[in-house]
This record gives C-alpha cells, sequence and structure tokens, in this order.
C-alpha cells in the first residue's frame, strides 16, 4: 500500500486544485462573461505550464518521454472529447435543464470514467474501486442538493450525462498518454481548449475584460486547472482511470469547504453528511490490496523511471545515468511472470479473467 500513497495524494491534491476553481471563479463571474472566463482559465493552464517548461531547472538527463507520432490521435481524441465537445454539449443542454438537475447529473463523471474504464480499456475495476465510486458520488449528489429549485428531468438532462460521458473518455484518452511528460499534454489541451473557447465566445458576442482582470483568469487557470491535471496525469499513471477519477471525484466538497471559508458561512448539514461518505471512499482505494500472479509479455516503451527490482534492471551502454536517478529513455521489459501488489499502473494494464 507504501508506493500508492503518493498517486493517491496526488489524484487528492488534482481534486483540492480543480475544487478550488469553482468558488474562485464565482468571484470573477461579476466581471467576465461565462465562455470568456472558460477561455482564460484553460489558455492560462497552458500557457502556465508552457513557461513552466521554458523556465524550469534543467538537467543532463531528459526527465520525462516526449509524445510520439502514434500517441497523438489520444492527445487529439482528449482534446476534442473534453475540451471541445464536452463543455459545447453541455452549454446546450443547461438552457434545457433545471439547475438541481444539471448539478446532479455532473457527479455521473467519475462513473463514466469508471465505466469506460472497464468496459472500453477493460481497466481492471473491484468490488472496493465501485463501492468507493458510489461513496464519493453520493457525497457530491449531496453536496449538489438544492431543494429550493425546480427537478426535472429531459433531453436536456441526457445532454449533461452525454457530457460527462465525453469528460470519461477524456480521462480514459489521457491514461493512454500518462506515461509522457505532463507538462508538455496541459500545455497542448490548455491552448488547444482555449482558443476554442475563445472563438465560441467571440461568435457568441462576449466580450474579454481588461488585462489585470483577464491577468487574474489566466493564474487561477494555471493554478486550479494546469497544475490540478499535471497532478491528475501522475496519479493516472499509477492508479488508472477509474481510481484516479473516484479521488477527484472529491473535488465539490474541497469547493464547497472553501465557499464557507470565502462567504463566511457556516457548514450546512449536507456538508456534514456528505464528508464520512467522501472519506469512507477515499480510505477505501488507499487500503486496497490487490495482487496476484501476473505475466508481463515482451514489449518497449518509454516514460520517467528509475531502477527498482521488480521491472527496470536494464543497463545504459549509450550514456552513464545513475541507477537512483529519474530519467527517461527507451528500453525493453524481458518477459516476466510474477505476483505482487500492484494497480493498473503503466505495466499492469493486464486484463483479469
Amino acid at each position: 500500500m507504501k508506493q500508492w500513497i503518493i498517486p493517491i495524494l496526488q489524484a487528492l491534491l488534482a481534486a483540492a486544485l480543480f475544487g478550488a476553481s469553482a468558488p474562485l471563479s464565482k468571484v470573477l463571474l461579476g466581471q467576465i462573461e461565462p465562455i470568456p472566463l472558460s477561455s482564460l482559465l484553460y489558455l492560462g493552464s497552458g500557457l502556465g505550464l508552457l513557461l513552466l517548461g521554458l523556465f524550469g531547472s534543467k538537467n543532463r538527463h531528459q526527465l520525462e518521454a516526449r509524445l510520439v507520432r502514434a500517441e497523438w490521435p489520444w492527445l487529439a481524441g482528449a482534446i476534442l472529447a473534453g475540451g471541445v465537445a464536452a463543455p459545447i454539449v453541455l452549454m446546450f443542454s443547461l438552457r434545457q435543464t433545471p439547475a438541481t438537475t444539471a448539478s446532479l447529473l455532473l457527479n455521473f463523471e467519475a462513473v463514466a470514467t469508471a465505466l469506460v474504464a472497464a468496459l472500453i480499456f477493460r481497466e481492471a475495476v473491484g468490488k472496493r474501486v465501485w463501492l468507493s465510486l458510489v461513496l464519493v458520488t453520493g457525497g457530491s449528489i449531496l453536496l449538489s442538493l438544492d431543494f429550493t429549485s425546480s427537478w426535472g428531468f429531459s433531453l436536456g438532462g441526457l445532454g449533461v450525462v452525454a457530457a460527462c460521458i465525453c469528460w470519461g473518455l477524456d480521462n480514459n484518452f489521457t491514461r493512454n498518454i500518462s506515461a509522457k511528460d505532463p507538462r508538455q499534454i496541459v500545455t497542448i489541451k490548455g491552448m488547444a481548449a482555449g482558443s476554442v473557447s475563445c472563438l465560441i465566445a467571440l461568435a457568441a458576442g462576449q466580450g474579454f475584460p481588461s488585462f489585470g482582470i483577464a491577468l487574474e483568469g489566466l493564474v487561477l487557470g494555471f493554478v486550479c486547472y494546469g497544475l490540478s491535471i499535471v497532478f491528475f496525469i501522475l496519479a493516472l499513471r499509477q492508479l488508472g482511470a477509474a481510481r484516479t477519477g473516484a479521488l477527484f471525484a472529491t473535488a465539490p466538497f474541497v469547493g464547497t469547504a472553501l465557499s464557507f471559508i470565502i462567504y463566511r458561512e457556516p457548514p450546512n448539514w449536507l456538508f456534514l453528511a456528505a464528508l464520512p461518505l467522501m472519506l469512507g471512499g477515499a480510505l477505501l482505494l488507499a487500503r486496497e490490496e490487490h495482487g496476484h500472479l501476473h505475466c508481463h509479455l515482451t514489449f518497449q516503451h518509454e516514460h520517467r523511471h528509475r531502477h527498482d527490482d521488480r521491472h527496470h534492471q536494464h543497463d545504459h551502454p549509450a550514456v552513464e545515468i545513475p541507477p537512483s536517478s529519474w530519467h527517461s529513455h527507451p528500453h525493453e521489459h524481458p518477459e516476466l511472470e510474477h505476483a505482487h501488489p500492484h494497480t493498473p499502473d503503466l505495466h499492469h494494464r493486464h486484463r483479469h479473467s
């Protein structure tokens, strides 16, 4: 379990940063229209990671693997599904859907992520993961309940579900390239999605604010979107899409807690009722133990790694790299059969009978 603590914390940190975006964005919404704000948040994530890459620390060894041609379709699919299709479908659906209905249905994203992972990509999703999803999603539903608003289900409601499925696809497509440099992935996703939102805003006649306010939106996007997605990708490497999605679903809890602080309101009973559900779901995944005899076929890939006693014991004939240091280069894994606790990480995305 110890080796999974860091990716679990990365997933929870990703949720915390993204959850904070809702109450903080609400502060800016009085000065920025919704679609331009969405554009600034995405562009901020991309520009921030681009600058971080340009001025970040240099290392004589390559620390992260770059995307290769065969992986670009996965990134394009993630951008189209999560950065283009989902927001557009959601915007049109919200016109026909009561606010309460939309809030409840948006909690379907974590379930959609797990369903896509299990049914399409054959990720191992056991009873513990499904129970965790039930608890976390139940907590999210409690947080989004609004007894003062109307309830109704229509084609718009189905559209909200369709948007969640698109985000579920996005999460799984991103999982397939999570071995590669998160900064490169987030830079491209942020710039592409932000540019599309910008075009939509201009077409809808929604203008952009002054430079100072726009800069606030860009910084918010870098912290709450860009860094959040980086930590999300790092967690995907080790936990897979279903488990990371379940932990990321705690984001509404963080947003609600921060709202109480910003707007100086006492926590209500819905928040207190959601707290044990959220904690229970996270603890279920933190205490997951999954191990069995499994076989690794010979394969070659590239990702950030350092030598260990399980999967990385290769030599470096071309360049002297300390075995204990993090580095990236193409390497081959020989055929191997062994048993040890594992998650659906980069080396254990095998099917289960």
